[in-house]
C-alpha cells in the first residue's frame, strides 16, 4: 500500500505524536502494518489520529520496564499513517498504519488524554521519506540463505514465490516486522543505517539463533 500523497520533508511531519508502545512489534517506513485495536486508551488514541494528521508513532517500551504500566521508552520509534480504518461492532478497531518516519523521542507533553503524547524529532531519519537508491540494495542471497535455514530450524511454512517476487525493500522489512525477536533485535533492526544495514543485522540476529546463545538474547 502507499500513501496518496508522501510526505516531501520532515517539516510537515507533526511536532507532537500520540504514541502507541508496543513490546515486539516494529514498524518500518513504506512498510504496513495492521493492529487490532481494543483498549480504551488506544481506542481515544486511534480516534484523535483520524481528527487530526491520523499519524501514530510505534514504539517499543524499554525491556526492563516492558510489563510496567507507564513503561519507560526505547529512543526511537516510528510514524504511521492510518490508511485503513474498519469498527467491528464489538468495540474494536481495525486499523493498517503506512510506515512514514522513524522519530527520535523527545518530552512527554502534558496531556489529559488516556494516551501519551511525546515530542518528536525526524531531522536523523529524513532520508526515511525518499526512494531508497541502488547504492542501498541489500545482500539478497545472505538474507535468503539465513530465512531458509531459520525456516528449516523453527518449522516455518514460507511461501517462496512471494518471496521471489518481492522487492529488496519489502522483502527485508517483512522479514523484520514479521521476525519473532525480541524487543532489543527489534530496536536494532529499526535503527539500522539504511536497508542494507538492516539486512546485515537481520542475517546477524538469525545466525546467532541458529548457533544457539544458551537461551540468551543475541543482543545482550
Amino acid at each position: 500500500m502507499a500513501i496518496n500523497r508522501p510526505y516531501e520533508d520532515i517539516g510537515e511531519l507533526p511536532r507532537e505524536l500520540p504514541v502507541f508502545p508496543l513490546a515486539g512489534c516494529l514498524l518500518l517506513p513504506r512498510a504496513e502494518l495492521p493492529l487490532n485495536i481494543f483498549e480504551p486508551r488506544y481506542l481515544a488514541m486511534v480516534d484523535a489520529a483520524l481528527a487530526g494528521k491520523r499519524l501514530i508513532g510505534m514504539i517499543q517500551p524499554q525491556p526492563h520496564s516492558a510489563s510496567e504500566a507507564t513503561p519507560a521508552l526505547c529512543a526511537v520509534g516510528c510514524a504511521g499513517k492510518i490508511t485503513r480504518f474498519a469498527e467491528t461492532g464489538d468495540g474494536r478497531y481495525f486499523i493498517s498504519l503506512e510506515g512514514v518516519c522513524r522519530f527520535r523521542i523527545g518530552r512527554e507533553t502534558t496531556s489529559d488524554t488516556l494516551f501519551r503524547s511525546f515530542e518528536a524529532g525526524y531531522v536523523d531519519f529524513s532520508d526515511d521519506l525518499t526512494p531508497l537508491a541502488d547504492a542501498e540494495r541489500a545482500d539478497r542471497e545472505a538474507v535468503l540463505t539465513a530465512l531458509r535455514a531459520y525456516a528449516e530450524r523453527n518449522t516455518i511454512k514460507i511461501n517462496w514465490e512471494a518471496v521471489s517476487n518481492a522487492s529488496d525493500e519489502d522483502l527485508i522489512n517483512s522479514l523484520a516486522m514479521m521476525s519473532p525477536f525480541g524487543i532489543r533485535e527489534k530496536q536494532a533492526l529499526l535503527e539500522a543505517d539504511g536497508l542494507r544495514a538492516r539486512a546485515e543485522v537481520l542475517v546477524a540476529i538469525a545466525e546467532l539463533e541458529l548457533a544457539g546463545n544458551d537461551g540468551r538474547s543475541p543482543l545482550h
